[in-house]
């Protein structure tokens, strides 16, 4: 599920994103998990002024969020 294909998001895009992805988890304790480690990861990398390096962290979280996802919902 990538938002804006093709698009640089911000990373206040890609934390609304990732929280919306949030509530395709199966269980309320798995999202309420995720949605910790999602702040967590906001607020350690909220210092981080180098633009490659905000742009590979962005895609790292993306794919990390598919594959979670991915994980969690072919069970069905």
């Amino acid at each position: 599920m990538l938002p804006l294909v093709g698009a640089e998001l911000t990373p206040v895009q890609l934390y609304r994103h990732l929280l919306r992805c949030c509530r395709q988890l199966p269980t309320p304790a798995m999202q309420k998990h995720y949605r910790h480690a999602i702040r967590q990861g906001y607020i350690s990398h909220s210092d981080e002024d180098d633009q490659e390096r905000i742009q590979m962290i962005i895609q790292r979280a993306i794919a990390d969020a598919d594959w979670i996802l991915d994980k969690y919902t072919k069970k069905k």
